[in-house]
């Protein structure tokens, strides 16, 4: 530091030290796995399981629908980084079982239909269904004890008091769900919306904690007290939507598209159909008649659009009946990405259907 003053050649020592720490901090930062979620809800189950340590990426933006989505040369090349990918199933990312070869030896995929814990339901048949009783709120479940993860932030959810609909070892329908891997199962007829319940949301954040700190021990510790925080707001925001919603909970209505199937179980909800079986294909005019003909002669109160497809439908379906018409969005194209995302999703949800099934609004 020839020809400098004391006082200059002290400001680059404290420049170059600061610059030392700092390839320190990129240095440790590195070795933190890169994570992709598809969508914002598995999206906001990772980021609050990596708060204070990193950010997962997003694949799908805004209002994009995972059903239809077309994979960007920038989405290649971000999934050829990633040492983590967590998706929902082959049953909404349509897209991503033909890339899942592509990823062998580069990145682990977590599919959240397969995670431990995880109480998966079949998809309905036909359009239109007959609503049926689902015991929610006082059944005493203690469903995901999530065998496996010892340690990992607690999670036994021993509190959780309505944890799942009476699905627990099996027998929904005749559908066998003994175990954690479902090998057995033919995704293409699990309906795949599994984040829709918060109790499976749970058990998903659960198994990203444990497959992070597998993959990132230093950080386990971490990844583990996240966890452990987040399931707390998770089974706080579970009881809080069951009282929301009860006083709704017998009212008929129709959704865009089967999404929704968790989230009635969870809380005992009447749906009775859907506009269209596959949201990529519109309905037929018969379709729309049985439709029609279920809004008059059953009561419906409400029909569901979404802001991924187009709500004329929706107006076609509900012109001249009594039946209102309001938006349910599954992934929460308007909010913005992290781990607020997936209550403020839920909530939105259960805002929705309140204030479009409530009588006499």
């Amino acid at each position: 530091m020839q020809g400098m003053t004391g006082v200059q050649g002290t400001a680059v020592a404290a420049l170059l030290l600061a610059g030392t720490a700092l390839a320190g901090v990129s240095s440790a930062q590195a070795e933190v796995p890169v994570v992709v979620a598809t969508i914002k809800p598995l999206h906001a189950l990772a980021a609050g399981v990596m708060a204070g340590v990193g950010a997962p990426e997003l694949l799908v933006q805004g209002a994009a629908s995972p059903h239809d989505y077309a994979l960007k040369p920038s989405d290649a090349r971000l999934l050829d980084k990633a040492g983590l990918v967590i998706w929902a199933g082959p049953g909404v990312e349509s897209f991503m079982p033909r890339i899942i070869d592509g990823l062998a030896g580069k990145a682990r995929t977590l599919a959240m239909v397969e995670a431990p814990g995880v109480k998966t339901l079949p998809i309905r048949e036909g359009g239109v269904w007959e609503p049926h009783e689902h015991a929610h709120e006082d059944e005493g479940h203690d469903g995901h004890g999530h065998d496996g993860h010892g340690d990992d932030g607690g999670h036994g959810h021993e509190d959780h008091a309505h944890d799942e609909h009476a699905h627990d070892e099996h027998d929904h329908d005749g559908h066998d769900h003994e175990g954690h891997g479902h090998e057995d199962h033919d995704h293409g007829a699990m309906d795949g919306h599994v984040w829709l319940s918060p109790a499976n949301a749970r058990a998903m954040v659960a198994e990203i904690a444990h497959v992070l700190a597998e993959a990132d021990p230093e950080h386990a510790a971490r990844y583990r007290e996240n966890a452990a925080a987040y399931d707390a707001r998770l089974a706080e925001l579970d009881r809080t939507l069951a009282a929301g919603l009860a006083p709704v909970k017998t009212r008929p209505f129709i959704v865009f598209h089967d999404a929704y199937q968790y989230f009635e179980t969870a809380y005992g909800l009447a749906g009775v159909g859907s506009v269209t079986l596959n949201p990529e294909q519109p309905p037929g005019a018969r379709r729309i008649s049985e439709l029609r003909q279920r809004i008059t002669e059953g009561g419906v109160a409400c029909v569901f659009a979404e802001p991924q497809f187009d709500p004329r439908l929706v107006k076609t379906l509900t012109e001249g009946t009594p039946a209102k018409s309001s938006v349910l969005d599954p992934v929460g194209a308007d909010l913005p990405p992290g781990p607020d995302a997936y209550p403020e999703l839920m909530a939105a949800l259960a805002r929705s259907m309140t204030d479009c099934l409530a009588p006499g609004t």
